[in-house]
């Protein structure tokens, strides 16, 4: 079993790892950034847990972290590059009802000169 104290220092360190991951973050993060943090933070605390067990949580925090943050950074890529593709698309609809629009209002004026 682990102590109490190697909990409580393995608790730390992450809590400070994200506290920092945070304060150096001056914009809003992107779907990656944060898919990448939550999966780290996921990964971490998983590999403290599974450490434990036999007696290493910092390196089952380390392993875990690493392993969490690169399936979260691969997820949140995906998903942002959804996210610009479906963007992309509204704006393309968006466009196509504007000349929509035009043509509906140039049929109105023929259709009344006549």
């Amino acid at each position: 079993m682990i102590s109490r104290y190697a909990w409580r220092k393995s608790a730390q360190t992450i809590l400070l790892s994200v506290l920092l991951l945070a304060a150096a973050c001056s914009q809003p993060l992107t779907t990656r950034e944060k898919s990448t943090l939550a999966g780290g933070g996921i990964g971490a605390a998983t590999g403290t847990v599974l450490g434990a067990t036999v007696g290493a949580p910092g390196a089952g925090a380390a392993i875990g972290g690493a392993l969490g943050a690169a399936g979260g950074a691969v997820a949140g890529d995906q998903i942002q590059s959804r996210d610009a593709e479906i963007a992309a698309q509204e704006q393309t609809i968006q466009e196509q009802r504007r000349v929509i629009d035009r043509q509906r209002e140039e049929l109105d004026r023929s259709q009344e000169q006549e």
